[in-house]
């Protein structure tokens, strides 16, 4: 399926309109961690390793009057070519508690595009 570049008609400036310009690209399914601290790939019993993943782009949001009110979408590429988001709040309240999380992610390679 070709991904067709950002036009004028994609308004991406909240976290809502880009998931659902991601899914019109075919971008609809999630990696999430899981309360074992396994990265999984939604309806998949794969168990990802970070070196297994790859960042192809990063979106950051700031809530208009709380600053505690960001988040952080990922597009995420598996090994395999399968493309998903990882979707983390951050400030106080993360998705995910612990720092399980945040070591996977930094442990991510990036390599961002600007197909996304």
């Amino acid at each position: 399926m070709e991904n067709p570049k950002l036009n004028n008609e994609d308004n991406m400036s909240t976290l809502s309109q880009v998931m659902n310009t991601m899914a019109k690209r075919g971008i609809t399914k999630e990696f999430r961690m899981n309360e074992n601290c396994e990265m999984k790939f939604e309806n998949s019993e794969k168990n990802y390793r970070p070196e297994e993943l790859t960042i192809v782009k990063s979106y950051r949001f700031e809530g208009d009057s709380n600053p505690d009110d960001s988040a952080v979408l990922y597009i995420v590429s598996d090994n395999d070519g399968n493309k998903g988001m990882i979707i983390d709040s951050y400030g106080a309240d993360s998705n995910y508690p612990g720092e399980e999380f945040d070591a996977f992610l930094r442990d991510i390679q990036i390599k961002e595009t600007d197909e996304f």
